[in-house]
């Protein structure tokens, strides 16, 4: 089974974290939301994964930064 880089992995994953944050700032932004999905779409096909929530969990255990102090994203806003 073929892995991706895990530098590739680490950067995709902070570029991912750094979109989230604009979207949270900005929610109306439509060109923001579409290119902070293609990056989620993106960590889903290396990772294997469904959705962006399992996609980046895997990633940061792939990676070993997995998350140690709760803050707010995307899934912790009603209705996500």
């Amino acid at each position: 089974m073929l892995l991706p880089d895990k530098k590739m992995i680490d950067r995709l994953l902070r570029h991912y974290r750094a979109q989230e944050r604009v979207v949270l700032a900005r929610p109306g932004d439509l060109s923001t939301r579409r290119r902070f999905e293609d990056t989620a779409y993106t960590l889903c096909v290396l990772m294997g994964e469904r959705t962006a929530r399992e996609a980046v969990h895997a990633a940061e255990r792939y990676v070993g930064t997995g998350s140690r102090a709760p803050r707010k994203t995307l899934e912790s806003l009603p209705g996500a």
